[in-house]
């Protein structure tokens, strides 16, 4: 660890020579996360067996409760990725052994097509490979967006926006391939090459990630440093500063996530015919990457340029526009479910229209909170407050969880509640009080910038 630099060249005025490594691993990673994740649904509810190889699907309902505790679970392990960086291990290797572990979790779900060579039941297959994958996705999350953050000093941290951007372009990239390919694989040719394709791509996000080691700034982890600065004052003011906009965020998350469970059920029950050709419904996810990729350069260099022209566009304001377009994507949802319910079958454009208005709110609302995130954090506390706003996914996923749970419970019972697109409209309204307080919070945060490397404030940070 001696032989790396441990802190940016505050000479250097251009891109970091690492970058180009980190971004290409963070394509591969993600196409591997998002390639799995973007099947797991419909290999739940179209494909699952039983020990004996008959098909034991689970229904819709069930189906969506594993898959968002999925989620929540590769969302909760960033805040211990980060510890584990932050005070042991460093960013490097914590990166470097996770990934390995997380290649392990892509061996096993392709064995999940196997009961008969494993003798183990495939769900029993599928929960040590999902809280494999869980444990390497999310223990690595926090480290990679901070890596990021430490490769640049004072003298090119006016790049830092713009990697950002291009970090998050890379991740939907990967995810736009994947989530087009990985539900055609699962279709066509079956679950061990849908889920193995994304083992092998980690493998080689892995390898890429490791070619790069020399290029890096490795930053030293804070050891015992690491708990003094979280428990100093300014640790603690940070991260309590933070926790109303993660509370608030989380209700983002739990209407963004749905788009690989409850719209792709949706999509089931749609006119999928684009062009002569029959979309997969798990095809559709891609629609989101996509629609990233092509509204990241708006965004960069229209948008923010002429709101910049009109009034300070700050962060905070950014995901306050963000967070206020949010419902109105679940709405256009609940309508085409309501025509649905109807015995129509509308055409799947209408669900890309909601997919258009939500990802432009994600890119005002994710990009924006964790570039903001980092730079509110301390020096020796990058990783660790990265971590805590991923647990605002956590807590999103938990609420479509505990909601679906009781939707389970009630029809047990006989009891029919939030059917249809009443569903829908729940999290829409829901969605907007939580905008109406986000408001409210914004104009009252009070914050400060620090960049890895500088010890002392350089900016404050406010609505």
């Amino acid at each position: 660890m001696a032989s790396y630099r441990t802190a940016p060249d505050p000479q250097q005025t251009r891109m970091p020579g690492g970058i180009p490594y980190i971004v290409g691993n963070e394509a591969a990673e993600r196409f591997s996360f998002y390639g799995m994740r973007a099947a797991l649904y419909l290999f739940l509810t179209e494909h699952l067996t039983a020990l004996d190889g008959s098909l034991a699907t689970m229904e819709p309902v069930d189906a969506t409760i594993w898959q968002h505790n999925f989620i929540k679970a590769s969302y909760a392990f960033p805040l211990i990725g980060a510890i584990l960086c932050d005070w042991l291990w460093g960013k490097y290797r914590t990166i470097l052994g996770l990934s390995l572990l997380y290649c392990v979790g892509h061996a096993v779900m392709a064995l999940c097509d196997y009961p008969q060579i494993t003798g183990i039941d495939p769900r029993w297959t599928l929960w040590v490979a999902l809280a494999l994958i869980a444990m390497g996705a999310g223990g690595i999350k926090p480290c990679v967006s901070a890596h990021v953050g430490d490769q640049f000093g004072q003298s090119n941290q006016h790049l830092i926006s713009r990697v950002f951007a291009w970090f998050y372009f890379s991740i939907n990239l990967g995810a736009a391939v994947s989530m087009a390919l990985t539900p055609w694989l699962l279709t066509n040719v079956g679950p061990s090459v849908a889920f193995g394709v994304p083992g092998l791509l980690m493998a080689l996000a892995t390898f890429v990630f490791w070619l790069g080691r020399n290029k890096y700034v490795h930053v030293p982890p804070g050891g015992t440093g690491f708990f003094r600065e979280t428990f100093s004052r300014r640790g603690f003011v940070a991260v309590a500063s933070l926790l109303p906009l993660y509370a608030l965020l989380a209700v983002f998350w739990s209407l963004f996530d749905q788009t690989t469970t409850t719209w792709v059920e949706q999509a089931k029950h749609m006119n999928r015919n684009v062009l002569g050709v029959e979309l997969d419904p798990g095809q559709m996810q891609a629609a989101n990457p996509i629609l990233i990729m092509l509204l990241i350069p708006v965004f960069t260099h229209l948008i923010y340029p002429f709101a910049e022209r009109l009034g300070s566009f700050t962060p905070l304001r950014r995901i306050g526009v963000g967070m206020l377009m949010a419902p109105a994507s679940f709405l256009i949802v609940a309508w085409i479910q309501s025509r649905i319910d109807a015995g129509q079958t509308p055409h799947i454009g209408w669900q890309v229209v909601a997919y258009i208005v939500l990802t432009a709110a994600e890119v005002l609302v994710s990009i924006t909170a964790l570039e903001f995130s980092y730079m509110q954090a301390p020096p020796k506390m990058k990783s660790f407050v990265t971590g805590v706003y991923w647990l605002s996914v956590f807590l999103g996923n938990e609420a479509v969880v505990r909601v679906n749970e009781y939707i389970k419970a009630q029809a047990e019972q006989g009891e029919s509640v939030l059917e249809g697109a009443a569903y829908f409209r729940f999290f829409a309204y829901a969605m907007a009080g939580t905008s109406l307080a986000y408001l409210v919070w914004a104009n009252l945060y009070r914050g400060n910038s620090y960049l890895q490397g500088e010890e002392e404030v350089i900016a404050e940070a406010h609505g």
